[in-house]
């Protein structure tokens, strides 16, 4: 029934269809309106459920967990509004496509969207009213590594791009296994409150990352040389591998980053370079020295 010109009140459904499993009435001419009834989230068995575009009002009820059939789910280009209710996390295993572009939602975006990443699923929440009272996203839907698709992963407001690097590093450097990762990985919490992240006044670039001594292992992800005001890194006293990346800006000092009594480190590559010729090509200052094998 899609692309049609129905209108008039979204209807009543009778328990006679309750094992319908494709309802879809998106794009109609004139437009569906009215709100959602409780009634019909008794169709559990639905897998492609679409109104989108369309004039429906109103708010998505916490009954929508229940209907854990949903393949797709689609409500954009409507007036729907108020926060997004969290049982729609409870859909993961099934929902590939969860689409609530072009309303008015607003609120904190739940973080249990983020369990839709698991197994894949598209989300789409561009063009609702997020700004005004949440932050960010949840970190989970803005790791591009962990969703399918997010069409605000490059939303910088709603989904800071440093965050992402630190998160990068952090699975790099096995975080999981740190002696203090205070706040790492929050869903919500800013990346400028995580331990040994400091961020210039406005909250907004890190220009110091201090985690010595803290169980670091693994590699160092490349990611880190994104931090574009990064001013100093002390890595000192871990067990960490890989090379300093490349910085797009000049490090005021690099603390010693491993264990091996050599004393050299390795700049954006595999070819060993000294410490003194890296601080002439970076301009930063290296206050102890270790290899990064």
């Amino acid at each position: 029934m899609a692309s049609n010109a129905l209108s008039g009140d979204l209807p009543v459904f009778t328990e006679s269809i309750l094992s319908l499993q494709e309802l879809d009435v998106s794009k109609q001419a004139v437009g569906i309106t009215g709100s959602f009834s409780r009634g019909i989230w008794r169709f559990q068995s639905l897998k492609i459920f679409s109104l989108a575009g369309n004039k429906l009002a109103g708010t998505i009820p916490f009954d929508i967990g229940k209907m854990t059939a949903l393949e797709l789910f689609d409500l954009s280009n409507n007036i729907l509004h108020s926060s997004l209710p969290s049982e729609l996390g409870m859909l993961a295993g099934s929902l590939k496509r969860l689409g609530l572009s072009n309303n008015t939602f607003s609120g904190v975006i739940p973080s249990e969207l983020g369990q839709l990443q698991l197994q894949g699923a598209s989300v789409f929440l561009k063009y609702n009213r997020f700004y005004n009272s949440s932050e960010t996203a949840p970190l989970s839907l803005c790791l591009e590594r962990e969703v399918n698709e997010f069409d605000l992963t490059n939303d910088t407001t709603l989904c800071p791009p440093e965050r992402n690097d630190l998160s990068d590093f952090h699975d790099s450097a096995k975080g999981a296994d740190w002696t203090n990762a205070t706040n790492w990985m929050d869903e919500y919490i800013r990346y400028c409150d995580w331990k040994g992240v400091t961020c210039d006044d406005n909250k907004s670039h890190v220009t110091k990352l201090n985690l010595t001594n803290n169980g670091l292992s693994g590699r160092l992800s490349g990611s880190i040389g994104n931090l574009t005001s990064m001013e100093v890194l002390d890595l000192s006293d871990n067990d960490i591998k890989g090379s300093i990346p490349s910085f797009q800006t000049s490090l005021i000092c690099v603390s010693a980053i491993m264990h091996s009594q050599e004393r050299y480190l390795t700049l954006g590559g595999d070819e060993r370079t000294s410490t003194s010729s890296i601080a002439k090509q970076q301009n930063y200052r290296d206050t102890s020295y270790s290899t990064i094998e």
